[in-house]
């Protein structure tokens, strides 16, 4: 089983039963490398380091990190509850990784019911390990196909709300695409399925400091597929919206907290604020496992804090140093949008809008689309 991307977009994960190669984020636009990563400890190591990143592409990138681990796993000795428990440990540590990004915590949640459950049944420990893989291996597929429809129901709502423009402009703000997800991506994927739909005119990305993940991959994948594009600086964009350029905003997040306010790249708040005062949309693209109904609002959640290198040096704290030495930093990777800014999130199963009293029901939303299932 591989990584189900269509054979000319981008790949940041290549897997293969007992294989698993990341794309070495860091290293784009210049340089494609791919690391191999052989168990856990590799897979925690390259999702802090931001080898990978993108709250969907961690998720899978930590479960197939562990499954690789047990395909390979010899001479374990314990019973199929200590399979689990072993299983279950991994991926505790896998969480702490990145811990602001739900979806990582949430696979790890699924992930280590089904061990659990099957440790029930099992006879041995093997069983258990290939229930696991297996459980991540169709965690992989299904990322897909929800960023696909998350495109498909993004491009119709901003269609439907434009219907007066034969073409439309949007801008996007840090990396949401096919290198932040198993595939397609999330507000880069409406991106993409607004330009199959020949509506799009042209997508802006902000450069996305200090880490430049719009510069560096966002700016790519749209060359890459010959989206028309331009960059701007994060600083540039109100300016932009100003000039009636920008019909609408679009998005990713780390975390959707029960109210719709919603934790994203560091700068996300500062765009939703400049799009309340023009009139221009803004809407968050996000599958349902960035929902977390146990965050009641966004106070409630730990913005991680980064290096202060990533300040004091160019290339997101790669390069040489720019900053005076000796000044102080404040990096948090994340801010939190409150949704009264939001005018919408868009899901792989449609969108929430907000009711009557101009507030969100995502706890009925996600319970709806749950029953249905």
């Amino acid at each position: 089983m591989g990584s189900q991307n269509d054979a000319a977009s981008l790949q940041s994960i290549r897997y293969h039963r007992g294989s698993l190669h990341l794309l070495d984020q860091r290293k784009l636009p210049l340089d494609t490398i791919y690391l191999e990563i052989r168990d856990a400890v590799e897979g925690w190591d390259a999702i802090r380091e931001m080898v990978v990143r993108g709250a969907p592409a961690i998720a899978i990138a930590a479960a197939l990190s562990l499954a690789v681990e047990v395909s390979k796993l010899e001479g374990f000795s314990g019973t199929p509850k200590d399979a689990a428990s072993f299983l279950e440990k991994k991926l505790e540590y896998l969480v702490s990784s990145r811990p602001t990004a739900v979806n990582l915590s949430d696979a790890a949640t699924k992930l280590t019911e089904i061990v659990m459950n099957s440790a029930e049944t099992a006879t041995e420990a093997n069983q258990v390990f290939q229930a696991y893989i297996d459980a991540a291996e169709i965690m992989l597929e299904d990322d897909v196909a929800s960023n696909k429809a998350i495109g498909s129901y993004g491009s119709s709502l901003i269609q439907n709300q434009k219907k007066d423009l034969k073409k439309l402009s949007v801008l996007t703000h840090c990396n949401t695409g096919s290198l932040a997800t198993a595939g397609y991506g999330t507000a880069l994927g409406v991106i993409r399925a607004l330009h199959a739909d020949g509506v799009l005119e042209s997508a802006y990305c902000t450069e996305t400091r200090p880490f430049n993940q719009g510069s560096r991959l966002t700016a790519f994948e749209l060359v890459h597929d010959k989206i028309p594009a331009t960059l701007i600086a994060d600083s540039a964009a109100a300016a932009l919206m100003k000039t009636g350029r920008v019909h609408a905003v679009i998005v990713g997040a780390d975390r959707v907290a029960a109210n719709g306010d919603t934790a994203n790249k560091i700068g996300t708040y500062s765009l939703a604020l400049s799009a309340k005062h023009h009139g221009v949309l803004f809407y968050v693209a996000a599958p349902l496992t960035s929902i977390d109904l146990s965050v009641g609002s966004g106070d409630e959640i730990v913005i991680e804090e980064r290096s202060a290198k990533e300040l004091l040096n160019t290339r997101g704290g790669l390069g040489e140093q720019v900053a005076a030495s000796g000044i102080s930093v404040w990096n948090p990777a994340f801010d939190v949008t409150p949704a009264d800014l939001i005018s919408g999130i868009i899901t792989e199963k449609g969108v929430i809008t907000k009711t009557g009293n101009d507030l969100f029901d995502i706890k009925g939303f996600v319970h709806k689309t749950m029953s249905s299932n």
